[in-house]
C-alpha cells in the first residue's frame, strides 16, 4: 500500500555542513525528518511523531546513499513516498535532487508504539489510511 509523493524543499545550512562546506551524513537525516513532519502535519493531518498518548511513530531502521555531495547553499527538493510494509510498520521512501538530477536516495522505517508499555502496536485505520492514500 502507498500513496503519492510529497515534495518539500529544503537549504543546505551552515550547520548542516563540515568544514568544507559539504553535508555531513547526520543531515540527510534532518532533511528525512523534517519532510516526514510536514507531510504529517499538512498532509495527512496527523501530530508527528506522538499521535496521541497511545500511539507514537518510532525510528527502526534508516539508510542512505549519497550518490553526489549537496554544499551549503544548495536548494534541494525532497520527494517522499509512504508505504505501509504492515499494519504496525510505516516506510518513507526519500530522493533527494538538487537542480533536477538525484544526489541522494533512501528510506526510514517506523514502527508505531505505544509508549506506556513500549510495544509494537496496530496503527488505527483511519490514521493509516490518511498516511499512505493522502
Amino acid at each position: 500500500m502507498s500513496s503519492a509523493e510529497f515534495i518539500f524543499e529544503e537549504t543546505v545550512r551552515i550547520y548542516d555542513t563540515d568544514a568544507q562546506g559539504i553535508a555531513h551524513y547526520a543531515s540527510y537525516y534532518r532533511f528525512f525528518t523534517n519532510t516526514i513532519e510536514k507531510y504529517m502535519r499538512e498532509k495527512a493531518g496527523i501530530p508527528y511523531p506522538n499521535v496521541n498518548d497511545e500511539l507514537w511513530f518510532v525510528m527502526v531502521e534508516s539508510h542512505a546513499t549519497y550518490k553526489k555531495p549537496v554544499k551549503l547553499g544548495d536548494r534541494l527538493t525532497i520527494l517522499l513516498s509512504p508505504k505501509a510494509l504492515s499494519k504496525k510498520v510505516i516506510r518513507f521512501d526519500f530522493k533527494i535532487l538538487k537542480e533536477g538530477q538525484v544526489t541522494t536516495e533512501g528510506y526510514v522505517i517506523q514502527v508505531a508504539i505505544n509508549p506506556k508499555v513500549w510495544k509494537s502496536v496496530e496503527i488505527p485505520e483511519d490514521i493509516l489510511k490518511k498516511i499512505v492514500s493522502v
